[in-house]
């Protein structure tokens, strides 16, 4: 099968439209212009792609694998809180005078010295690859040890809970040394530019875009092939897969910590785009919702998942300014009416739809 199908070309164009166009109009075209997107649109969008790229990540181990994860906000966090970490570190000489080397947090809480787990965070080129190997280390502990259990289906699911929500309340300490309640913020700097600056928002907007286009195709290189194939049988009949003489739980690791990667990834983009990372990313109803957006688009079909992202996201936005006290509400309606509805997602819905029309055309005809 080729890498890339009808619907694939289709939304890697329309991202790179939107991500190019949106840089474009922002940078080329002075405020108040027709056409000019403001800085605050630019990061919204740059925030919404990181979000997909999120969906994708969890589309990959539920869709293909069957593996439900509820605890895929504790990789997207951890990935935030590297580049957290750094970007704190970049503060250099504009941090509390005579502690340039500490976080402020660390000097009103009475730190003598940098904690040992923060060294090397001044450097990009170990931080961003911290990015990834600190969620990715984590998935694939966790893979091993619940997987080689053979631990499956809503008891994986709760486990998986459990540690999103035991991360959550170790990072609300503050004798942890990162932040505490506050978290991290206030960050100046990344690769030696403004965070504020035109040209660093449009920078983030598009290297979220490739991020996403990226993962994108990493996703679909993974479940196309063999290994995908072998995914999908693993998620719909794990013990006759394993009677073939295959090792499911070794196909599942790979794919849990490839996924927990891609999310560390999102969470350090994210983080410069937004301006703080703090302990509440790790909330498990976080993850929750993430479920809920892959749900939407369209479970098992990737771009689905990327668009469901995007999609509940924007709601999310639009009535927490409109009516902000209806929104929980709004998303557990949106995820009964799409269970019972809508089960395969919008877009897992739209073959059978456009079957349904042409049989009924051909009919009439």
């Amino acid at each position: 099968m080729r890498l890339l199908d009808l619907k694939g070309r289709i939304f890697l164009a329309a991202l790179a439209v939107l991500a190019a166009g949106a840089a474009l109009l922002n940078l080329a075209l002075p405020d108040g212009a027709a056409l000019h997107v403001p800085n605050y649109a630019v990061g919204l969008i740059g925030k919404y792609l990181c979000f997909a790229l999120l969906a994708l990540s969890v589309d990959l181990v539920w869709g293909f694998a069957g593996i439900l994860s509820l605890g895929h906000g504790a990789f997207f966090a951890l990935g935030g809180y590297a580049m957290g970490m750094h970007l704190m570190r970049q503060v250099g000489e504009r941090g509390v005078y005579g502690h340039p080397e500490l976080p402020d947090f660390m000097v009103f809480l009475d730190w003598k010295e940098l904690p040992w787990y923060w060294h090397g965070f001044d450097s990009a080129w170990f931080a961003l690859p911290m990015c990834l190997a600190v969620p990715g280390a984590l998935a694939f502990l966790f893979g091993w040890l619940t997987f080689r259990s053979r631990v499956t289906g809503v008891y994986l699911s709760i486990i998986s809970q459990a540690m999103t929500f035991a991360l959550m309340l170790a990072f609300f300490r503050n004798d942890m040394g990162f932040g505490g309640n506050n978290g991290l913020t206030d960050f100046k700097d990344l690769f030696g530019l403004d965070l504020k600056g035109t040209g660093m928002r449009a920078g983030l907007l598009l290297a979220s875009a490739a991020a996403l286009a990226g993962g994108y195709l990493l996703c679909r290189w993974m479940t196309v092939g063999k290994f995908g194939r072998v995914l999908v049988a693993v998620r719909d009949a794990e013990q006759r897969t394993r009677f073939l003489g295959y090792r499911p739980e070794h196909y599942k690791i790979l794919a849990f910590t490839v996924s927990a990667m891609m999310a560390g990834v999102a969470g350090a983009l994210y983080v410069p785009q937004v301006g703080i990372i703090n302990p509440g990313e790790f909330s498990p109803a976080n993850s929750i919702e993430i479920v809920i957006w892959v749900a939407v688009g369209g479970r098992g079909t990737l771009v689905g998942a990327a668009l469901g992202a995007v999609l509940v996201n924007y709601a999310k936005s639009f009535l927490t300014g409109a009516a902000p006290e209806m929104w929980l509400f709004v998303l557990g309606g949106l995820f009964v009416a799409v269970t019972l509805f809508v089960p395969r997602g919008i877009l897992g819905e739209i073959p059978g739809l456009w079957a349904r029309w042409r049989e009924g055309r051909g009919g009439h005809g």
